[in-house]
């Protein structure tokens, strides 16, 4: 999901512009790639064999602490989307609205997947 998610990001970017919060400063081509860059480097993260490891952690692990972190960061866009999206014709709003409960989804999958591959790895 994360590897087709970014790259959309880059066919889709115009679109993803325009739910870029007009609080962050400066172009947001800038954000729309940086979020692009940001899923595809995680989800390779993930799929790192588990005895990889960085300052002592598995790599996948730092792929899931990154992912919720990414999810997290990604919430104002999703926010200001549905928000934008509201006087849209149906079933757009739908659309935009199904996006916020799917994000603390998100949520809940990165961290049980940080717990598990915690687990797994102090067996190795």
């Amino acid at each position: 999901m994360l590897v087709l998610t970014g790259i959309g990001h880059f066919i889709f970017g115009r679109a993803v512009d325009r739910i870029v919060p007009s609080f962050l400063p400066g172009d947001p081509r800038f954000w729309t790639y940086l979020s692009g860059v940001a899923e595809i480097a995680i989800a390779l993260m993930l799929l790192v064999p588990l005895h990889m490891k960085i300052a002592g952690k598995s790599i996948r692990l730092w792929g899931a602490y990154s992912a919720f972190l990414l999810f997290v960061a990604v919430f104002p866009a999703n926010i200001n989307m549905a928000i934008q999206w509201s006087s849209r014709g149906m079933p757009e709003p739908l659309f935009a609205y199904a996006r916020l409960p799917l994000q603390f989804g998100l949520f809940y999958w990165a961290w049980a997947l940080a717990k598990d591959i915690k687990i797994k790895s102090q067996s190795l």
